[in-house]
């Protein structure tokens, strides 16, 4: 049985981890709500740059002057994988869900014979990742949200992979992130950017929309100049909205575990508290029994 020393201080360790599970509680709602509005803010035009890029890219085909970003390299054998984790932890299951998703897709690739190469921006992603997959990860970019999610970040990342796409380092190219739905909820995302995917058909749910005429446009200068210009900014633009939707998550992941320690806390330190009491009491009457034993000895 635990001493009074032992459950005071225990209850006073306790206390402390409760105050700052609390203070990260209201530091990363505070980060919440700019996070949430930067990532709402940024899909309409990230959706509206792929609608006007599946019309192009249907318009152009498979012609002989198509560009790369969008054509390909005609082979489907070396497929790079961009994993967007957080770089910190105690955020719940956030950059779990990310990792799991990753190590399946890994596994069903390399069943399919493929060769697979990982470019993990996060620290948390790597840390998941090394263990069975250590000489698959070319490098990892940790740092980049540390104050926010700034579009240069995006475009160094863009660069880069944009470089290796143009040296032959791989073939296609998909960013795995956890997309922001609300404060307790992110959903994983795996979206292909290189090459561009074929715009597919409209859905039968978009009934009204999809049963009128489509639309005829008429482009200056030539599709695939227009292309070549586009899809490396697409490029950037995707990969800054998977930023944004992924730190928004890491935030609202980490408000709610922090939110839920906190709580967790406070019904430690009543259920100690009791002990601690009944304990007190317990050695109190014990005393009282000793000394009246001793009187009565006398």
């Amino acid at each position: 049985m635990a001493s009074l020393k032992d459950l005071r201080n225990r209850i006073a360790s306790v206390k402390s981890t409760q105050k700052i599970t609390a203070a990260m509680k209201m530091v990363a709602a505070s980060k919440l709500k700019r996070a949430q509005d930067q990532a709402e803010a940024a899909r309409p035009y990230a959706e509206r740059m792929e609608r006007m890029l599946g019309s192009l890219a249907a318009a152009v085909g498979s012609s002989a002057g198509a560009p790369k970003l969008l054509s390909g390299t005609g082979a489907d054998r070396v497929h790079l994988l961009v994993v967007v984790t957080a770089d910190r932890g105690l955020c719940g299951a956030f950059n779990g869900q990310v990792v799991r998703a990753a190590r399946n897709l890994v596994h069903k690739l390399k069943a399919d014979g493929k060769e697979v190469k990982i470019l993990c921006v996060g620290r948390k992603g790597r840390d998941g990742l090394k263990r069975d997959f250590a000489g698959m990860i070319l490098d990892t970019l940790d740092g980049l949200t540390r104050r926010g999610v700034q579009v240069e970040a995006a475009d160094a990342i863009a660069a880069r992979v944009s470089a290796m796409f143009a040296d032959g380092d791989f073939d296609v190219c998909n960013v795995l992130y956890n997309r922001f739905k609300s404060a307790i909820s992110q959903e994983f995302t795996s979206q292909q950017i290189i090459p561009f995917p074929a715009p597919l058909a409209p859905a039968a749910e978009d009934g009204a929309r999809a049963a009128g005429p489509a639309a005829i446009y008429e482009f200056e200068p030539e599709e695939e100049a227009i292309l070549k210009d586009i899809l490396p900014r697409n490029l950037g633009i995707q990969l800054y909205r998977a930023l944004l939707e992924s730190y928004a998550g890491e935030q609202g992941a980490r408000m709610a575990a922090m939110d839920n320690a906190t709580r967790n806390a406070g019904e430690m330190i009543g259920r100690l508290t009791l002990n601690y009491n009944r304990t007190r009491q317990a050695s109190i009457t014990r005393e009282m029994i000793e000394i009246v034993s001793g009187a009565e000895a006398v």
